[in-house]
C-alpha cells in the first residue's frame, strides 16, 4: 500500500486528489497546513508528499526546508498557482522531486506521482556502498580491486623502490598522473620537490623555456633570467604528460638530460647538472611516431626503461562501484553534503556504459548526478540523457553458447558481456552480509519484466524464460502486484 500525503488548504483540491489516486493500492491523507503536515508525517510515513506553495501559515517552501532538516529522502511535489522562477529555483534548491503548476494536467500529474512513487522505492532499496575504501585509497585516488589494478599497484610499488625512468601509457582519463603521483609519494624522493607539465598545453615556442629556463635577452620578452623545471625539480621527479607533443628540438634536450643530467638554458652555454627522476606519459601509440620518425627512436628507449600500462575503464568494470564510491565521498565533502546512495538500476546503467572518457568521465557524470539528484539516492534520472538513452538504444549483445555435454539439450546462450555486471553485483552484496543477491537481482528482473510489457503477465513470463505460473510465485512471493498496478 502507498501512502499520499497532499499538504493543501483548498478543500476543493483534496476532494480531487482523493477521487484520482485513492483506491485498493494507493492510500491518500490529507492536511490542511504545513504545521499539520510535519505532524502527519512522522506518523503516516507518506511514500509521497504534494504541497501548495501558497498556505495560511507556514509556507509550502518553509515546511519543505523544516522536513529536509529530518528527512532528506522523502519525494516531495511542490504546487502552485502562482509560478514564478525564483519559487521554482528555491523549491528545486531545497530538494523538491519536481516542480508543479496549477491548474493540473491529470495525465502528467499522475505521471509525475507515479514516477516520484518509484523514486522512493528505489530511495528504500539504494545501494549504499559502505566501508570498501580504505584510507589510503581516498587519500591517493588510487582505487581498483580488479586484477588489472592490482598488477598497477604492484608494478608502482617495485617503481617506487627504484630511480628507473618511467613510461606511463594509457588512454585519456585512465589516472596517468595520478600514478605519478603514486611513484613519487612512495619513492626515496618524496620528500624532495614534484612537478607535473602538460606538453600538449604549453606552445612549442615556450615549452623549452619552461623546461630549461633562459637567460636574460635570450629571445623578445626574457627581460630577466628564469629557472626552468628541471633547475626547480633538483633532487626531486618532473612529470612529463603527453610527450608525444614534444617537437623534435625538445626531444634531443630531454635526451641529453637523460644520459648525461646536463643541459644548458635557453641563450646560455653554461652547463647545470641536475638529479632529476623523469616520469613521462602519453596516450599515443609512441611505437608508430617513432615508425612515422615524429618521435626519436633514442629518446624512446631512454624514456621506456620500464612501461607502466593503464587499463581504460571499460576493462575493468568490477571496480566501478568502488569508484563511484570513491567519488560520492570525494565530491560530497566538497560540497558540504551528506553522501547520497546509489539505487541498483543506476549502478546498473553505469555498469553498462562504455566509458571512453574513463575515469574522468565517471567523476564529471557522478559530479553532475550529485547536483541533479532530488533525494539522498542517485537515481536513473540524475544521469546525464547520452547514458540513459545509450543504454536503451543498445543491440543485444553478442553471445557465446556453451557447448552440451554429449547428449545433453543444448544450453541457453550466454553474453560475454554480462560477466562485468556480475561482478558489480558481487561487489554490491560483499559490502553487506546481510544482504541476500539472488533474491534481489530476480525480484528487479521480475518487475523490470512486467514493466517491459506493461504488466502482461505472458509476455513477461516468456521474456524470462519461465511459465506463467512460475511468474505469478514470484510476483506473490515478492509483493510486486500492488507496484505494477500503481506504475
Amino acid at each position: 500500500m502507498y501512502r499520499l500525503l497532499l499538504i493543501d488548504d483548498e478543500a476543493d483540491v483534496q476532494y480531487s486528489f482523493r477521487r484520482l489516486f485513492q483506491g485498493p493500492d494507493v492510500e491518500v491523507a490529507t492536511a490542511s497546513s504545513g504545521e499539520e503536515g510535519l505532524r502527519l508525517i512522522p506518523k503516516i510515513k507518506p511514500d509521497l508528499v504534494l504541497m501548495d506553495v501558497r498556505m495560511a501559515g507556514m509556507s509550502g517552501l518553509e515546511t519543505l526546508r523544516r522536513l529536509r532538516q529530518t528527512d532528506a529522502r522523502l519525494p516531495v511535489i511542490i504546487m502552485t498557482a502562482y509560478g514564478t522562477t525564483q519559487t521554482a529555483i528555491e523549491a528545486m534548491k531545497l530538494g523538491a522531486y519536481d516542480y508543479l503548476l496549477k491548474p493540473f494536467d491529470v495525465p502528467k500529474l499522475k505521471e509525475v506521482v507515479a514516477a516520484a512513487l518509484r523514486a522512493s522505492q528505489a530511495m528504500r532499496q539504494n545501494v549504499t556502498l559502505e566501508t570498501t575504501l580504505s584510507a589510503e585509497d581516498v587519500e591517493t585516488g588510487m582505487v581498483g580491486r580488479s586484477e588489472a589494478m592490482q598488477a598497477v599497484f604492484k608494478l608502482i610499488g617495485q617503481l617506487a623502490a627504484s630511480d628507473a625512468t618511467v613510461l606511463i601509457t594509457g588512454e585519456s582519463g585512465t589516472g596517468k598522473e595520478l600514478a605519478a603521483r603514486a611513484i613519487y609519494t612512495h619513492s626515496r624522493r618524496a620528500q624532495q620537490p614534484f612537478l607535473a607539465i602538460n606538453c600538449a598545453a604549453i606552445p612549442e615556442t615556450l615549452l623549452e623555456s619552461e623546461l630549461f629556463g633562459h637567460e636574460k635577452g635570450a629571445f623578445t620578452g626574457a627581460t630577466t633570467q628564469r629557472i626552468g623545471k628541471f633547475e626547480q625539480c633538483h633532487g626531486g621527479t618532473l612529470f612529463l604528460d603527453e610527450i608525444g607533443d614534444m617537437s623534435p628540438a625538445t626531444q634531443t634536450k630531454i635526451l641529453r638530460v637523460l644520459q648525461s643530467g646536463e643541459f644548458e638554458r635557453v641563450g646560455g652555454n653554461q652547463p647545470i647538472r641536475v638529479d632529476v627522476r623523469v616520469i613521462a606519459a602519453t596516450n599515443r601509440p609512441l611505437e608508430k611516431a617513432v615508425a612515422e620518425k615524429k618521435f626519436r627512436e633514442d629518446l624512446f628507449y631512454r624514456l621506456n626503461v620500464v612501461r607502466l600500462h593503464l587499463p581504460p575503464l571499460r576493462e575493468r568494470k568490477e571496480d566501478l562501484p568502488l569508484l563511484v564510491e570513491y567519488f560520492l565521498r570525494k565530491l560530497s565533502r566538497a560540497s558540504g553534503r551528506p553522501r547520497p546512495g546509489v539505487a541498483p538500476e543506476t549502478l546498473a546503467l553505469l555498469t553498462q556504459h562504455d566509458w571512453p572518457g574513463n575515469v574522468r568521465e565517471l567523476e564529471n557524470v557522478i559530479q553532475r548526478a550529485l547536483v541533479v539528484a532530488k533525494g539522498d539516492t542517485l537515481l536513473p534520472d540524475d544521469l546525464p540523457a547520452e547514458l540513459r538513452n545509450q543504454a536503451r538504444a543498445t543491440p543485444a549483445p553478442a553471445t557465446d553458447a556453451i557447448a552440451p555435454a554429449s547428449g545433453e539439450t543444448p544450453s541457453v546462450a550466454v553474453p560475454t558481456d554480462i560477466a562485468p555486471l556480475v561482478r558489480a553485483l558481487f561487489e554490491w552484496a560483499r559490502q553487506d552480509g546481510r544482504r541476500r543477491l539472488l533474491p534481489a537481482v530476480e525480484r528487479e528482473l521480475v518487475l523490470q519484466a512486467l514493466r517491459e510489457t506493461h504488466g502482461n503477465q505472458l509476455q513477461a513470463a516468456r521474456l524470462l524464460g519461465m511459465t506463467r505460473a512460475t511468474l505469478r510465485k514470484r510476483i506473490e512471493r515478492y509483493g510486486i502486484r500492488r507496484q505494477i498496478s500503481v506504475e
